[in-house]
């Protein structure tokens, strides 16, 4: 089956994660049909957009969840630990998910640099199909720009 491109911001990272922004009751199959196993999210459950019941959701095609709520304007390094540990333990494939895939792609970067050894250009590219907290005018982005450098 081929990646969806009704889904909001899709983006396969490898054969094995998928990202993306919100999630829809619709979409829940058709990551089933995937073949997805797991589902981390990364988004407030009161945000307007979230997937109401998305744990249920899931489960009931047989899909693994994790929920990290991740307030976009305070990102810290135990929501970081978290998401880490999530994506290690978890079955895969896995899909991450957030509501515009902001957040998932600046985790994914710091994962990229962090644990997998990526090269810095590689792992913004990768970043920047969704955004650039680095360059992006959101008043949020210089926390986002601190967050995905902790070392700086």
């Amino acid at each position: 089956m081929d990646d969806p491109q009704d889904i909001p911001a899709w983006q396969r990272l490898d054969a094995a994660i998928t990202t993306s922004g919100a999630l829809t009751a619709d979409h829940v199959a058709r990551l089933a049909a995937l073949g997805v196993r797991s589902v981390i999210n990364l988004a407030l459950a009161e945000h307007p957009q979230a997937l109401a019941d998305e744990a249920a959701l899931l489960a009931a095609q047989g899909i693994a969840y994790t929920h990290i709520p991740v307030p976009f304007d305070a990102p810290d390094e135990a929501h970081f630990a978290a998401f880490r540990a999530a994506l290690d333990a978890g079955p895969r494939p896995v899909h991450v998910h957030c509501i515009l895939n902001w957040r998932v792609s600046a985790f994914f970067y710091r994962y990229h640099r962090a644990v997998l050894g990526m090269p810095e250009p590689a792992a913004r590219a990768l970043m920047a199909r969704q955004w650039d907290p680095l360059t992006h005018d959101h008043p949020a982005a210089p926390i986002w720009a601190r967050f995905i450098t902790p070392e700086a």
